[in-house]
C-alpha cells in the first residue's frame, strides 16, 4: 500500500505569519492535499481561522483543500467554504442534528464529503451514511489542539473501517489525523490508512526539509 499513501499537511502547525508561503512550500515539496482545521471554540475548545483565510491562501496551491470542520452546525457554513475553495469538507456526526443531510449538502455543492470519527465515536455511525461519503477521517487524538500524542487505541477502529471499505469495495479514502510521525505513520498504514494528516511532524521539524519529511511519511513500510 505504501505507493498509494497520500500526505495532507495540517497548516494548523504552520507559521501563521507566512501562511501563504508555508502552503506553497509544502505543495511544491510533494504534498497531496492541504489540510485545514476549522475550529469554533464551541465544538472544540480552541479557535483557528475561517473561510476568509481559506480564500486568502487558495492562490498559493493547486492541491485539493481538505477542510475539516470542527464546528457546531456546519450546515450553516458549507457554502462559505465551498466558495472559498474547499475541494473536500469533513464534518463530525456530533456537530449537527442531521449528519446525512449535511453530507448530502456537501455533495450537492459539487465537492467531496468526509466524516470524522473522534476517539469516542463508534464505527456504527457509518452504517447509514457510508454510501454518501468519500473519506473517513479517524481522529487519533481528541480534536481541538495540535501537537498531541497518538492514541494507539484507535488502530483497531482503523482496521475495522478498512475491512468494511474493502469488503464492500467502496471508493472511500481512510485518513488518520493526530500525532502522526514516522513511527505512528507506520502503525496507521499497517492498520489500513491511505491518507496521513500531519502537522507538527512536518512544519515543526528542525533538522529535515518539508520534502524529506513528506517523502519519508509516504514511503514508510510498516
Amino acid at each position: 500500500m505504501e505507493n498509494n499513501i497520500l500526505i495532507s499537511p495540517s497548516v494548523l502547525a504552520a507559521d501563521f505569519s507566512k501562511l501563504g508561503d508555508e502552503v506553497q512550500s509544502v505543495s511544491e515539496m510533494g504534498a497531496d492535499f492541504i489540510h485545514l482545521d476549522i475550529m469554533d471554540g464551541h465544538f472544540v475548545p480552541n479557535l483557528s481561522f475561517g473561510a476568509d483565510i481559506v480564500r486568502g491562501i487558495r492562490p498559493y496551491s493547486n492541491l485539493p483543500f481538505d477542510v475539516h470542520l470542527m464546528i457546531t452546525n456546519p450546515e450553516i457554513y458549507i457554502n462559505s467554504y465551498v466558495d472559498a475553495g474547499a475541494n473536500l469538507i469533513t464534518v463530525h456526526p456530533e456537530s449537527t442534528s442531521h449528519i446525512h443531510s449535511v453530507l448530502q449538502q456537501i455533495k450537492k455543492s459539487g465537492i467531496k464529503a468526509g466524516v470524522a470519527l473522534n476517539p469516542g465515536t463508534p464505527i456504527e455511525v457509518l452504517d447509514n451514511i457510508i454510501d454518501v461519503i468519500d473519506l473517513v477521517l479517524v481522529m487519533t487524538v481528541n480534536p481541538g489542539f495540535g501537537g498531541q500524542s497518538f492514541l494507539s487505541s484507535q488502530l483497531a477502529k482503523i482496521s475495522k473501517i478498512r475491512s468494511i471499505i474493502d469488503q464492500e469495495n467502496y471508493s472511500i479514502d481512510l485518513s488518520v489525523d493526530g500525532g502522526i510521525n514516522a513511527k505512528t505513520a507506520a502503525l496507521a498504514i499497517d492498520a489500513g490508512a491511505n491518507v496521513l494528516v500531519a502537522g507538527t511532524s512536518i512544519f515543526k521539524s528542525k533538522d529535515k526539509t518539508y520534502f524529506e519529511i513528506i517523502n519519508r511519511l509516504r514511503n514508510i513500510v510498516p
